[in-house]
């Protein structure tokens, strides 16, 4: 009787909910068709300053829904029930929205310009711009357009949002690492990552993760909640970057987090979500069946005897038969659906003096791949005061918690969760006959895997700072702050003797605890003022301390007397090491902006850096930039036009320093205990010194157009840049003789050229229905200029030459297969007549050649709809799953073969790029091949997101002054040519190695539910 009760209210719900958006046409329907005349309206609606009449505008009867909309000649007309006088609502694209009283007809409307979107503040290095006074290239991301996504950090968000921004996940695995470059890649052995400040705090963005996940590492960034972000601001060219000095070569991600307003009452906002991730493509694998007929073709196709080929009769020593072989599938025991679920609460509002900021959050995601799993608590806390007409202060703070389960992703089978599920031949049972556990190929058994897998992370994290501003005279005002970003890591694993680690080890424990801590005060004067009506001056100086301390305590055991006991004290042996490091930078800072008219503006910015990473004498640099910007619009000639809204140019050039990446000490000869003799202590050098080591440079110009058309309905920006990376910090390789592997030092030049394109219209924008769009396009063109020696990066396949882009992929080149042998031919590049080493070349590189993304946003009445899809062309993968799964009977009972194995040649005048199976030659043998290099261009439907916010009259009956009901996917479509599930995965978070697919989930299609609601 219960669950019937219940199933009847939640059915009247869904009937009533379906219903609502009708209830206006159902009411409709029931009028009395007999009009009532009151009144006849006739009116003229114009610009405010030309005085030319405006077509289309939208002129609503207030209280009602009878509307009207001007002709050609900027006229309207009611014929209305209502009697004089009522009360018009006028709006128009471009226009301020406008309200007036009507007492007779007929009757003229002026409506003035909105330069809101001029007006717009922007967020940039110590201060706020208006969108007009800009001269930097910086690109704004609203929250609005990115809420809602089952993402685990903000980076993840943002991508394909911004042009010139290039984001890319390594992994599937929520809470992971990503790849994030702004114009390109900067630099080899030192960090392309940007710097990113959080309300005036340096946080740190590199994983402090010790324990392997076999090339992958966490995220830090995944310890902020992406809810109580405002605004996110991306500084890209050097007039708006260099004010940052030596930490914004790579460019600047400036984040305000939500603060309350002023003179409000409280605000309470609650967002919660909950769906589900699956992975929408695997790896098609040969049925057992179809792998035995591989194995013995390759067999055959060696020349040795039929009747010994593997796959025979049993009564014949064989394993049976090809079509007598069972298939296991693995892939499918591995993958899961896994849950999402989200939950953000929020309390804001102020008085006259006070403004507050109270929000909680917490976030679950299951990782499509088993034993993955990643959750986060977050509270935040931003607290403005105002205590005199000339003095206030403040505190933001951010407190987190994340927690990860971890498994072994990407290269290497000990312990590899999706390798052993991947690689494993599909023939091969899971268990033995007497039902223990099988073992195959060096891997683990997956069961035992999925079982066994403990691997943990909790990452606790807080940032703050404080502040006090004081105005000590009209226009002067003093700010100083002290900020803090505390991380502590705590991570452990233990492999029992079920797994190959363990039982190698009888039993293997590892303990890891890593804290960074990053500290700074800043103290800023700045000035402005206004003078003879069309002069504006602004100054800012300003000096800058940060410290940056990390330490590392690392604990490892073995040989345990019982898997119950898995603290690294039960073990009879172990080991453990402990470190610090420090670096501190001191700076002093300053900016002069000047703007005439508002149409001329020039800008000047000077930073002096001061490295403790350095050399004695090289521990400062200085990193100027200029800036200009016309915009023509104000220009008499242009001021009045109707189809030109706005125009400018702009141009800036600048100098940034790069020192992130690099060892603390590395300009310092070091030695090192542990090294003892005879058993006394001892020590030894482990590294030589080098005081001339100084800082990395880029130098960046940068020209750029801004047009709005039409009022704004067309809004256009269009960069074009060029960054020079000069004394790379590089590890020089030595001589062995040396007794030392490397030195860094400053060698080497990159470049980086492109450009940038963005587009936003407004398509329609009737009385009810809107409909908006948002394109951006990024072209980059990287190039090493200068390197004294090529750097292979991890796997062989990756080579860094003088002369090309970073990230090529160096291969041996298979030109066809022959169709009369069906052996691979190679291109022998020196003519030697024989393949060697020396004919491997560049064939292709991970960059794209052209990425961006495409938003429509759609609105009619409460019902809200936008479809962002992202997209990368021109770059190329790596897919070294294939060679390993494409072996050609190599391999035969160590890895799985998959389908394209199914195109090889089998008879003379077959054509295909897939050679004949054999061991023997170089069909399978010759590595790495560019039969594996693949095009990874691809265009995804990132994010689906519908809404339905509940008319006024509904969500004030519980008290509510909004209420929305979502539903959002991601990763719903995918068109690619990759022949893998998915070409945006990287084997790795080395920043050397890109497009290298090896062993990594793909990345999850997921679907949600949620609620909003406003209070």
């Amino acid at each position: 009787m219960k669950l019937y009760t219940r199933t009847r209210y939640a059915l009247s719900f869904v009937c009533a909910f379906l219903l609502v958006p009708f209830t206006p046409v159902l009411l409709r329907a029931q009028q009395d068709p007999r009009p009532l005349i009151n009144s006849s309206l006739h009116g003229t609606v114009l610009d405010d300053k030309t005085k030319d009449p405006l077509v289309g505008v939208s002129i609503q009867i207030k209280g009602t829904t009878h509307s009207a909309q001007t002709d050609a000649k900027g006229r309207f007309q009611f014929i209305t029930g209502q009697k004089f006088p009522y009360n018009l609502i006028i709006s128009y694209i471009g226009y301020q929205k406008t309200e007036v009283t009507a007492t007779g007809s007929p009757i003229e409307v002026l409506l003035k310009e909105d330069i809101k979107a001029l007006n717009e503040v922007v967020v940039v290095g110590y201060g706020t711009q208006t969108r007009r006074s800009m001269i930097g290239s910086v690109s704004t991301i609203k929250t609005s357009e990115i809420a809602n996504q089952p993402s685990a950090s903000f980076d993840q968000q943002i991508q394909g949002r911004a042009a010139g921004v290039q984001v890319g996940s390594n992994t599937g695995v929520p809470g992971d690492g990503l790849f994030f470059r702004i114009r390109g890649t900067t630099s080899i052995n030192a960090s392309s990552d940007p710097l990113y400040v959080i309300d005036g705090v340096f946080i740190n963005n590199q994983s402090l993760q010790k324990i392997t996940t076999q090339g992958q590492a966490n995220n830090p960034l995944a310890d902020i909640n992406p809810a109580d972000i405002e605004s996110i601001s991306i500084l890209k060219d050097a007039e708006a970057t260099a004010i940052y000095g030596a930490r914004a070569a790579n460019g600047v991600v400036l984040i305000t987090t939500k603060r309350g307003t002023y003179n409000s009452r409280p605000k309470i906002a609650l967002n919660a979500y909950a769906g589900a991730a699956w992975a929408p493509k695997l790896w098609d694998l040969l049925t057992g069946p179809e792998h035995a007929t591989i194995i013995n073709e390759a067999w055959l196709n060696d020349g040795k005897p039929a009747a010994t080929r593997p796959f025979r009769p049993v009564d014949e020593g064989g394993r049976g038969l090809p079509e007598q072989q069972q298939t296991y599938d693995r892939l499918n025991d591995i993958f899961r659906t896994g849950a999402i679920q989200n939950y953000d609460l929020s309390v804001s509002g102020g008085n006259d003096k006070t403004r507050y900021y109270i929000g909680g959050g917490y976030a679950s995601q299951d990782a499509t791949l088993k034993t993955n799993d990643y959750s986060r608590a977050s509270f935040k806390v931003n607290l403005d005061q105002t205590i005199n007409s000339f003095l206030k202060v403040g505190t933001s703070n951010t407190l987190a918690r994340s927690s990860r389960a971890n498994a072994r992703v990407g290269d290497g089978p000990q312990g590899g969760i999706l390798q052993a599920a991947l690689h494993t031949p599909t023939y091969l049972p899971k268990f033995n006959t007497d039902g223990t556990y099988a073992k195959w190929a060096g891997f683990d058994n997956l069961d035992v895997l999925i079982n066994n897998t403990d691997m943990s992370s909790v990452s606790t994290r807080y940032i703050g700072n404080v502040f006090g501003e004081a105005e000590i005279i009209k226009g002067l005002k003093f700010r100083t702050s002290w900020s803090l970003d505390y991380n502590n890591y705590d991570e452990f694993e233990y492999w029992n003797s079920l797994t190959n680690r363990g039982s190698a080890n009888k039993g293997l424990a590892t303990s890891s605890i890593s804290q960074n801590l990053i500290w700074s005060s800043e103290q800023t004067l700045t000035y402005r003022t206004s003078f003879h009506k069309e002069h504006t001056l602004g100054v800012l100086l300003g000096n800058s301390v940060q410290g940056n301390t990390a330490r590392q305590t690392f604990a490892q055991g073995t040989n345990f007397p019982s898997d119950d006991l898995k603290q690294i004290a039960s073990a009879a042996t172990t080991t453990s090491s402990s470190n610090l490091a420090e670096n501190k930078l001191s700076s002093l800072f300053s900016r002069v902006d000047y703007n005439y008219a508002g149409k001329y503006f020039f800008e000047v910015s000077l930073r002096a850096d001061g490295s403790s990473r350095f050399g004695a004498d090289k521990k400062w640099g200085y990193f100027p930039s200029a800036g200009l910007s016309w915009r023509i619009k104000e220009e008499s000639f242009l001021r009045n036009s109707q189809s030109v809204s706005d125009l400018k140019i702009r141009a800036s050039i600048g100098l940034t320093g790069n020192q992130n990446g690099i060892d603390n000490y590395a300009a310092l000869g070091l030695w090192q205990g542990g090294y003892n003799y005879l058993d006394n202590p001892g020590s030894a050098p482990i590294q030589l010194a080098n005081a001339d080591l100084g800082w990395e440079s880029t130098r960046q110009t940068n020209l750029g157009v801004d047009l709005g058309l039409f009022k704004d309905r067309l809004g256009i920006e269009f960069n074009v840049y060029s960054k020079y990376t000069e004394d790379l910090l590089l590890n020089d390789p030595l001589a062995p003789s040396t007794g030392f592997s490397s030195i860094t030092k400053n060698t080497g030049e990159i470049s980086n050229k492109g450009f940038e394109l963005g587009i936003n219209s407004t398509n329609i924008a009737a009385e009810h229905f809107r409909w908006q769009s948002n394109l951006n396009l990024g072209r980059n063109i990287n190039k090493i200029e200068k390197l004294p020696t090529p750097i292979d990066a991890s796997y062989n396949t990756i080579r860094m030459i003088e002369g090309y882009p970073l990230y090529s992929f160096f291969v041996y080149k298979q030109l066809y297969v022959d169709p009369q042998t069906g052996d691979a031919v190679y291109e022998d590049l020196n003519g030697d007549g024989q393949i060697t080493v020396a004919d491997k070349q560049v064939v292709g590189n991970a960059s794209p050649k052209l990425f961006g993304g495409l938003n429509n946003s759609f609105s009619f009445k409460g019902i809200d709809l936008s479809v962002f899809f992202n997209f990368s062309y021109g770059n190329k993968i790596y897919n070294n799953n294939r060679f390993f799964l494409e072996s050609g009977g190599t391999r035969d009972d160590r890895r799985a073969i998959n389908k394209n194995q199914l195109n090889r040649w089998q008879k003379p005048g077959d054509i295909t790029d897939v050679p004949r199976v054999t061991t023997q030659g170089t069909n399978y043998t010759l590595s790495p091949s560019s039969r594996f290099v693949e095009d990874g261009s691809f265009l995804r439907l990132s994010t689906v997101n519908l809404g339905y916010t509940l008319p006024k009259h509904l969500s004030r009956k519980v008290n509510a002054s909004s209420v929305r009901i979502y539903v959002t996917g991601t990763n719903l479509a995918l068109w690619t040519k990759y022949s893998g599930p998915d070409p945006e995965i990287n084997v790795t978070s080395n920043p050397l190695v890109q497009g290298y697919d090896l062993g990594t989930p793909p990345v999850p299609r997921t679907v949600q539910l949620g609620l909003n609601v406003t209070l």
